[in-house]
């Protein structure tokens, strides 16, 4: 069984010998390491059960590019490995991160125009499209395909909001035991509640009291003057006429 996972630096060795038995575009070392230090998160590679690489995908970030564009730099897949969909798994991957990291919006790679199999790979598997065709691009004066892909963007699920903290469950023998702190608290809230019921019913009382004197005291002014049109104007008229008749 192969597995796709991301490549670490333990792995550009058996990366580059991948590279060197596939294509006769080579690279040194320190090409390698330039990628994994520079971009991490696009570096996959396909290794098999003995702990082999058989597959590579060595990707970047273009740095010339006015948009946010990746670029494959280069897939190689062992011949015995081949047609296990491999280079498939190794380029989705590669891409995904390119648009979910680096908010990549395009993706671009260059291919010899006699490699017919990956050319059907990239152009009916992959969906990429034929850009342009560079003349003599390789070292040995083939042309290559200028192709490209319009990534697209992740969709980001919004988390869902934090479930409020369950109340904690109390054992009722617990609860109730004496000297417990629950039963502390039911203790305490019980006094408080028979302290306001005892306030709240002297208060009434004192409030009845004070009504019934009211009573009183309006019955005893009753023929007299009337004691709440002291301040009214017209009211010490008439009492100022009465003395004058008199």
């Amino acid at each position: 069984m192969v597995s796709i996972r991301p490549a670490n630096f333990d792995d550009l060795i058996g990366m580059q010998a991948c590279n060197l038995v596939n294509l006769p575009e080579n690279y040194q070392m320190k090409y390698y390491m330039y990628h994994i230090l520079s971009w991490p998160q696009l570096l996959f590679v396909a290794e098999a059960e003995n702990k082999k690489i058989v597959g590579y995908v060595l990707a970047k970030i273009d740095e010339d590019s006015e948009e946010i564009r990746g670029h494959i730099t280069s897939l190689a897949v062992l011949r015995t490995y081949r047609k296990m969909g491999l280079a498939t798994k190794l380029m989705r991957a590669s891409m995904a991160q390119m648009a979910e990291t680096f908010n990549a919006e395009f993706v671009s790679l260059h291919v010899r125009v006699s490699n017919r199999a990956a050319l059907t790979l990239y152009s009916q598997t992959l969906g990429f499209d034929t850009k342009d065709v560079e003349k003599s691009y390789y070292a040995d004066k083939e042309d290559a395909y200028n192709m490209q892909k319009k990534l697209t963007p992740p969709v980001r699920e919004k988390p869902p909001p934090p479930a409020a903290p369950a109340a904690p469950k109390v054992d009722p023998s617990i609860r109730d035991r004496p000297g417990s702190l629950a039963a502390k608290i039911q203790e305490a809230f019980a006094k408080q509640t028979e302290e306001t019921t005892e306030k709240e019913e002297k208060e009434e009382v004192e409030e009845s009291e004070r009504r019934k004197d009211d009573v009183e005291n309006l019955d005893s002014n009753k023929g007299g003057v009337d004691t709440f049109a002291e301040d009214n104007p017209d009211a010490k008229k008439k009492k100022n006429n009465k003395k004058k008749k008199k």
